[in-house]
């Protein structure tokens, strides 16, 4: 049975509920070091899945120009290394430095620690039960805008840093 439309406007009424208070916490409270949510965005998706930089700013839903200033800045950092893929000479391979791994360790227990913080009222089940449905929700979004996506000869636009700054907040 489909979806009731008043689900749906709720719904949707608290992604960008979620949303905002993301946007809010990311100026100020998940800022880590030099490091802004959306290069923290980046390290993660590098460690994940690492590999050419092209497939990594498809992954992120940004333009290749986009990822090429967030990989400057953090090879600038030494928490990136670039080199050319040497099976296509004109594509990059990424990959975190030994210092990017730890620096990725150290976002992420920050934010696991602000975290169990704003849910100090929540059980195991109740985060256990988020996890399922934030994941749920994300994976039907994912799947939804791939089958909703213009035919390839259609002109592309370009993503916004909100876009890029929500992936990164992940």
């Amino acid at each position: 049975m489909p979806v009731d439309p008043d689900t749906a406007r709720e719904l949707i009424h608290r992604v960008f509920d979620l949303q905002r208070v993301i946007r809010c916490l990311s100026s100020t409270e998940l800022k880590h070091g030099d490091l802004g949510v959306a290069s923290q965005g980046v390290l993660r998706m590098i460690a994940e899945y690492g590999g050419r930089a092209v497939d990594l700013a498809g992954k992120l839903g940004v333009s290749a120009p986009v990822l090429s200033r967030h990989l400057a800045e953090l090879e600038g950092l030494g928490l990136v290394e670039r080199r050319r893929d040497p099976e296509d000479r004109r594509a990059q391979l990424v990959a975190l430095t030994e210092a990017g791994s730890a620096q990725l360790e150290d976002v992420e227990e920050h934010r696991i620690a602000r975290l169990q913080g704003y849910l100090a009222g929540w059980d195991e089940d109740q985060a256990a039960a988020a996890v399922t449905a934030v994941g749920q929700l994300s994976e039907a979004l994912h799947a939804g805008s791939h089958r909703m996506r213009p035919a390839p000869s259609a002109p592309q636009t370009t993503q916004t840093t909100t876009k890029e700054e929500a992936l990164a907040a992940r």
